[in-house]
């Protein structure tokens, strides 16, 4: 930061002062720029594309999507499937980085929650998207009622509806809770309809003794709470590929796979997220080159698991002897899908690999450009899952060949922009780093000494 800033009496020329956070946090809440203008105006026509794209297959039909019989899971539910996962790091960053008092979360927990909660309002979509009649989606809803009809709780997809549901619900609670101290500092700086705005929002905290404690605890039970939730979600939408007897899905490693994938989607979309924000709104004192290698190190090792997972389905397809299983896994890597699969594999298993050196893992843009490749990679591997297993089971009769339409396009490119049109509305009414908890780990100057300040974890450096 600029050595000629206003920094008061705890100044310092290197590292931000206790003023300085809110001043620079709060910043982004002010005009924004024509970049962000530009933004928010491709994601509102992409919000446009994906809402026509869904209404023309409203009306025509599920039959314009390239959904046939061997393949009745497409881009739709390999979506679901991608969202669902991206949104898992936000609950690792946050909830569980919490519990162990990892010191580099405080400055992209915030945005990694806001991930996580508009991330599965884009995949709950892709359910009523693929069912095609929407209006009957409420089928799915456990209710009493008058014919006596309810779902088939052994299908995993009504365990999806309680998992996704519960997360939700859980993700943006926990969301809320840790944004209040920050929206009542944002309260006390704005003026007019924002100023009445954050006042309703911020609940009325006046950061007393009192309200610390007992955010504190709430903060901590919905952490608790939030834990297990990581590993449970994505377990039960593995489950909704491990419970069938499909070849290369019938397998007791999804779970795990599933989980760890999504952790490594998730924390790729955070640098994707992370690297243009601390661009865009100056905030490279706050989010430093070892926030970024701290991120990096968490997608080393989940690929790491990732690829591990990709070997051990090919060796044990070959070790159990089935020839439907070998078929299958010989099918993703020569037939018709051959692309995506090794699409999958240099992404994610290749790609990653460079962060091994710690220069890469400290270029910013070259964490860009990676993370991008991870998240292309990971939306191929949900690709390869559903779409190669379904069009190549046991009988050669039943095999097909699997198209997504325009229509599918549209709607995929679409829920991109409708995910990018809430995180850019959150950047302008939401401090995007916790002003809170940044303040925390700002190592107060003993008495006499103006120049003993630091920021936890990289000196306040970026």
């Amino acid at each position: 930061m600029a050595a000629d800033r206003s920094r008061g009496a705890l100044a310092h020329p290197d590292v931000p002062s206790l003023g300085d956070v809110n001043r620079d946090i709060l910043r982004p809440l002010g005009r924004p720029g024509l970049g962000w203008w530009i933004l928010f105006g491709i994601a509102a026509a992409g919000v446009g594309l994906f809402f026509t794209s869904w209404g023309y297959q409203v009306v025509k039909g599920i039959g314009v999507s390239g959904l046939n019989g061997p393949v009745g899971w497409g881009v739709y539910i390999t979506s679901f499937v991608f969202w669902v996962g991206i949104a898992h790091s936000g609950t690792l960053i946050s909830a569980i980085l919490f519990l162990f008092r990892a010191p580099w979360r405080q400055a992209i927990y915030r945005m990694a929650e806001a991930m996580t909660v508009f991330a599965v309002m884009t995949a709950g979509l892709f359910p009523l998207i693929h069912v095609g009649r929407v209006w009957h989606a409420y089928w799915l809803i456990p209710y009493p009622n008058s014919r006596f009809l309810w779902p088939n709780f052994r299908s995993p997809l009504v365990w999806d509806v309680f998992a996704v549901t519960t997360y939700f619900t859980v993700s943006a609670t926990f969301f809320y809770l840790g944004t209040i101290p920050d929206l009542a500092a944002a309260r006390d700086q704005a003026t007019g309809l924002r100023k009445k705005f954050y006042k309703i929002i911020s609940m009325g905290w006046r950061g007393t003794d009192r309200e610390w404690h007992h955010f504190s605890k709430a903060y901590i039970f919905l952490a608790a709470l939030a834990t297990p939730l990581v590993l449970s979600v994505h377990s039960v939408v593995s489950w909704d590929f491990a419970v069938t007897i499909v070849p290369g899905w019938h397998a007791t490693i999804f779970a795990p796979y599933f989980v760890a994938g999504a952790i490594f989607s998730g924390c790729a979309m955070v640098i994707t997220l992370a690297v243009p924000m601390r661009k865009a709104f100056g905030l490279e004192a706050y989010l430093t080159t070892k926030h970024f290698d701290a991120l990096a190190k968490l997608c080393l090792l989940t690929s790491m698991i990732v690829l591990y997972a990709y070997m051990s389905e090919f060796f044990m397809a070959w070790y159990s002897g089935e020839p439907a299983e070998r078929q299958a896994f010989w099918f993703r890597l020569f037939g018709h899908y051959w692309w995506a699969a090794w699409i999958m594999l240099v992404c994610n298993g290749f790609v990653p690999l460079m962060l091994w050196f710690k220069r890469i893992r400290r270029s910013v843009p070259a964490l860009f450009v990676i993370s991008i490749f991870i998240n292309i990679g990971m939306w191929f591997e949900r690709y390869v899952i559903v779409v190669t297993s379904l069009s190549h089971e046991y009988e050669p009769f039943a095999w097909g060949v699997y198209r997504p339409s325009l229509t599918e396009m549209g709607i995929l490119v679409g829920s991109f922009c409708w995910f990018g049109f809430w995180f850019l509305l959150f950047t302008r009414l939401i401090p995007p780093v916790a002003i809170a908890e940044l303040k925390e780990v700002l190592i107060r100057p003993m008495r006499g000494d103006r120049t003993a300040q630091a920021v936890a974890g990289d000196g306040g450096q970026s």
